[in-house]
């Protein structure tokens, strides 16, 4: 299936989850923000919300400041 990561076309197989989606990025383990059609994916989901063909994701880095 086809979805836009970050703005450009991504091919992924299908029945993909967030988490595969990180896995297949080597996003896993660290500290990343997921947003699916404008929604915010908690990471408690990320296993458990599934990609669709045209999904719009993106993924962006989690950087703590002060």
């Amino acid at each position: 299936m086809r979805i836009q990561l970050n703005g450009e076309p991504f091919e992924l197989p299908d029945n993909q989850s967030v988490a595969d989606l990180l896995v297949r990025l080597d996003l896993t383990g660290r500290r990343v923000a997921v947003e699916l059609n404008l929604d915010i994916v908690p990471r408690s989901q990320h296993e458990t919300t599934l990609l669709a063909e045209g999904d719009q994701v993106e993924v962006v880095h989690a950087i703590g400041g002060g």
